[in-house]
């Protein structure tokens, strides 16, 4: 158990008692605290406690009262009550220097794996087969990949799916590409690629008269929005309600306004473009003829299943190429195709269960709180993704019956998610704790969605092969600064590269709040300062520098004898980061956010770079304190690989 939750576990009956409602959010008022002087912990309850129960009694002695019914001797020393009603905790450091001691001789740390695991099914990274990934795919590969990871290392069960889009639409636009506008020169020689652009193309057509589709209904809405807003315009002045319908109308006809501006602006692109605009007079009903592609594909049609039998390995190999890249792996890779036969079973149970009904044709389930149904089949016949989600429910629960299951996705996709999860819950899955894992997007420099200068997506090889080259550049000047010359040979200098520079993108990725957009900036992932890999890496490479310099076997300090002490606060401070690794961890998985485990691991390098400008350790004052600061040297390094490890990123031992 970690401090934190011992400490919380001997709060836990005194506050269950006086506040059975609320005790679960006062306990979370205990936290490490801000600065040293405050202690070790803080526990931030009293105020809150005191207004909760109304009495008489004030805050600094409901705090003294509890004190005195909880028992905290055995590890901690006497607390203190501050200021209205703070309680200050400072973990005993005889009680601190055992725990440090078992974690250093533990292979895992002082990490124990949970008394009660659960079963998880995260899905996350899902690309299209039939198009090279992009940037869009690295969000959630890399907070997929660390939750997978951080759950396993604590002792739960784990099922890692990659629902990959290898079926559908996409691959009736390739079919339909192929068919009217390969380059079979360009296709022999890198099909992948050929294919993405074939889909490219037909999707700009499609979405061309889809655009222009919308028009009239586009310009009807910026019409009503006109009438709201004069309306809004016409109350009195002293409506107290004006000025909030004033606001509201003027931001609806912006962004009717805006969305308007946006087609327009696409079609009139397309129709300037002569190729284009010849392919659009050549395939004027290229969006029916997709959608017949994809229903031949979907019904058996013997070409059709022959293309995609072609098409499908060379795509699932680039992706895997990719994947090793990473260095992600999945327990298993179902793909949209695998759930087909099973979609027409999922939509006549729905009817059967009257949780679905026909209308206009359409087979809609209807849910409270939610304006719009969500359509399993269409009225042509066709099935979409809500359909295969369904199916795919279905399938985990009876193959793996989890007790939880992750969609780490777009948050762009959170009103499908919670039609999805509502609809399961009335198919009668109620056990499972459905969540989706919503992320932000990568802007450029600009603040807007990161694109190459033509327009399109980012191309994820590409990003990588940028960042191998950002952090060989960096790696390059570091070894040739060195005091006695570079100690790197040209292959050592490029696999470091290639472990930074990966690991550049996806740790400046995990540090992110997963809901917020961030920009991107290459420059800043592979710095030497702040919150990146570099500075990590090169934490741990120094712990492997003073172990080589002082001609000590890390492997053999863990079983030496003798204890850790405290003989300068730098080396109690970093004591005291190192024991909160396993709190770290579960941290992360309250809410599933991989930055909470970056953020821990840039405390503990920041307090190593303290404890190593401050603390000798060659020249410690005796050799029981030498060997003590080489134990929380050695532990650093392991925790800060573990650490990374569980990011999804090896570590280098030289730099």
């Amino acid at each position: 158990m970690s401090i934190l939750e011992t400490i919380k576990s001997r709060f836990r009956p005194v506050l269950s008692e006086l506040a059975p409602r609320t005790s679960s959010a006062l306990l979370e008022m205990i936290r490490p605290a801000q600065e040293s002087r405050f202690g070790d912990f803080q526990a931030n309850f009293a105020m809150p406690l005191a207004k909760q129960l109304g009495a008489n009694v004030g805050a600094r002695e409901l705090a003294t009262n509890i004190l005195n019914r909880v028992k905290l001797d055995d590890f901690c020393e006497v607390p203190e009550v501050a200021g209205p009603g703070f309680i200050n905790l400072r973990i005993r450091d005889d009680w601190l220097i055992e725990s440090l001691n078992k974690a250093v001789a533990d292979p895992r740390c002082g990490v124990q794996a949970t008394e009660s695991p659960r079963t998880y099914v995260v899905d996350y990274s899902s690309p299209n087969v039939a198009k090279p990934m992009h940037v869009g795919h690295i969000r959630t590969t890399v907070i997929g990949d660390a939750l997978d990871h951080v759950l396993r290392f604590l002792g739960h069960r784990v099922i890692s799916d990659n629902h990959l889009g290898d079926w559908g639409t996409q691959f009736g636009m390739i079919i339909y590409g192929y068919k009217h506008f390969v380059d079979r020169a360009a296709y022999v020689e890198h099909p992948v690629q050929e294919l993405g652009r074939l889909y490219r193309l037909v999707n700009k057509l499609v979405g061309y008269f889809d655009a222009r589709q919308q028009l009239p209904e586009l310009r009807g809405q910026v019409q009503q929005r006109e009438a709201l807003l004069s309306r809004s315009q016409a109350l009195p002045e002293s409506d107290k309600k004006r000025s909030a319908e004033l606001q509201r109308s003027q931001r609806q006809l912006k962004e009717a306004q805006d969305a308007l501006q946006e087609t327009e602006a696409r079609v009139r692109e397309l129709e300037s473009e002569p190729k284009t605009a010849a392919l659009l007079a050549a395939h004027p009903r290229i969006a029916d003829d997709v959608l017949r592609e994809t229903a031949l594909l979907h019904g058996g049609d013997a070409e059709n299943l022959r293309l995609w039998h072609e098409f499908l390995p060379n795509c699932r190999d680039e992706i895997q190429r990719v994947y090793r890249r990473l260095n992600v792996r999945f327990d298993f890779e179902y793909g949209e195709s695998f759930y087909h036969d099973q979609l027409s079973v999922v939509v006549d149970r729905c009817l059967q269960s009257g949780i679905a009904r026909e209308s206009n044709g359409a087979i809609c389930i209807f849910l409270d709180g939610f304006e719009t149904p969500m359509i399993v089949r269409k009225s042509d016949g066709a099935f979409l993704y809500a359909t295969t989600d369904l199916a795919t429910i279905e399938f985990r629960a009876r193959t793996w019956n989890p007790d939880v299951i992750l969609y780490v996705v777009d948050h762009r996709q959170s009103e499908h998610f919670e039609k999805l999860f509502a609809a399961a819950r009335q198919l009668g899955y109620h056990r499972i704790d459905f969540r989706h894992i919503k992320f932000g997007t990568i802007l450029d420099d600009q603040g807007k969605p990161f694109r190459t200068r033509s327009g399109d997506t980012v191309g994820l090889e590409g990003l990588l092969d940028q960042a191998v080259q950002k952090a060989h550049e960096v790696i390059c000047r570091l070894d040739d600064e060195k005091r006695n010359g570079r100690e790197l040979s040209e292959e050592q200098r490029a696999r470091i590269a290639e472990i930074i520079g990966i690991g550049a993108i996806k740790y400046g990725d995990q540090s992110q709040n997963r809901e917020s957009d961030y920009k991107y900036s290459l420059e800043k992932m592979v710095a030497l300062d702040g919150n990146t890999i570099t500075y990590l890496q090169y934490s741990h490479a120094r712990v492997g520098g003073i172990f080589r310099k002082a001609e000590v076997d890390r492997a053999g300090i863990r079983t030496s004898p003798g204890s850790i002490q405290f003989a300068l606060p730098a080396d109690r401070a970093l004591a005291m980061i190192l024991a909160q690794f396993h709190q770290a961890l579960l941290d992360v998985i309250v809410d599933y956010r991989p930055n909470l485990l970056t953020t821990y691991l840039y405390d503990l390098a920041k307090a190593f770079h303290v404890f190593f400008e401050n603390c000798p350790v060659r020249d410690a004052e005796t050799e029981a304190l030498r060997t003590s600061r080489l134990k929380l040297c050695d532990l650093t390094a392991r925790i800060i690989e573990i650490g990374l490890s569980l990011l999804g990123i090896p570590v280098v031992e030289r730099m």
